[in-house]
């Protein structure tokens, strides 16, 4: 999965929240100073262009919507973390977390007991 830009994941945001829209309403969003509604369409055809979005054609308008969810975009944003600062290993961002004091050992016990409750029985791989 591609990475975004900060614009981008701004404006993938609006369509994760709102669902489809055509570049016109996403102006509504912002608070003014309003960007241009050249560089909001421009943003939007890049995303289009990275497989995020796709559109609906209404005459001579379009309507984008979103073909990747909010889910597995921070699925393939978090691998791609784990990857890069943890070597591959979700157990070194885990102790990362912990040994920066960010999350407390309940909190550590409370995602042991979530993990557990979500996977299979040992032995069972299916």
């Amino acid at each position: 999965m591609q990475k975004l830009t900060a614009k981008e994941e701004e404006l993938m945001l609006f369509f994760w929240e709102k669902g489809a829209l055509f570049v016109r309403e996403i102006l509504d969003f912002y608070p003014a100073p309003k960007p241009h509604f050249n560089t909001l369409s421009t943003i939007v055809r890049g995303l289009e262009e990275k497989g995020f979005l796709a559109h609906k054609t209404f005459g001579n308008t379009y309507q984008y919507y979103a073909v990747i969810s909010k889910e597995e975009h921070r699925r393939g944003t978090l691998r791609s973390v784990i990857r890069k600062y943890f070597d591959n290993s979700y157990l070194h961002a885990v102790s990362s977390l912990v040994q920066s004091e960010n999350i407390s050992v309940e909190e550590l016990k409370a995602l042991i007991r979530e993990v557990e409750k979500n996977s299979p029985p040992a032995g069972d791989q299916s």
